[in-house]
């Protein structure tokens, strides 16, 4: 027996799949908030739309599901049994994409952070990373 949506069924569970305030990117903006961190939400005036951006260390950051952005994990590496061609190009397009995006906010002055939906499972390194990211991108200019 194969499980093979209908199309109308396919289409409702992708309608379904959240494109912003997903789980790991509300645990890395719990983790930021925790750390002191300000910063903003899906900025439509940039390019890609980071999902979190923080204006004062002109810092931009994506966090990335890994079987939608082809990351090099596990999880990133599975593909569907049906339909491979169509996910194979998906995929390809998504990469091509975040490249042009991160190429463009570079060339706007912006550090890009790229995390990972499998690297945010352990609290404690997602923690770490972070203060390394903002520790790296102090402002100039302190704030009073």
């Amino acid at each position: 027996m194969t499980d093979v949506f209908t199309p109308e069924k396919r289409s409702a569970v992708m309608r379904r799949v959240k494109g912003r305030d997903t789980a790991p990117e509300l645990k890395v903006r719990k983790t930021l908030t925790a750390l002191g961190a300000r910063y903003r939400l899906h900025r439509a005036d940039l390019p890609g739309k980071p999902d979190i951006v923080l204006p004062g260390r002109r810092l931009a950051i994506f966090v990335h599901g890994c079987f939608w952005h082809g990351h090099d994990c596990a999880r990133g590496a599975r593909l569907p049994k049906q339909n491979r061609g169509y996910w194979l190009a998906k995929v390809d397009r998504n990469r091509a994409r975040d490249i042009t995006h991160r190429a463009a906010l570079n060339a706007q002055g912006w550090r890009v952070e790229t995390l990972w939906e499998c690297e945010l499972k352990d609290d404690g390194t997602l923690k770490d990373r972070l203060s390394r990211i903002l520790s790296a991108s102090d402002p100039a200019t302190p704030r009073l």
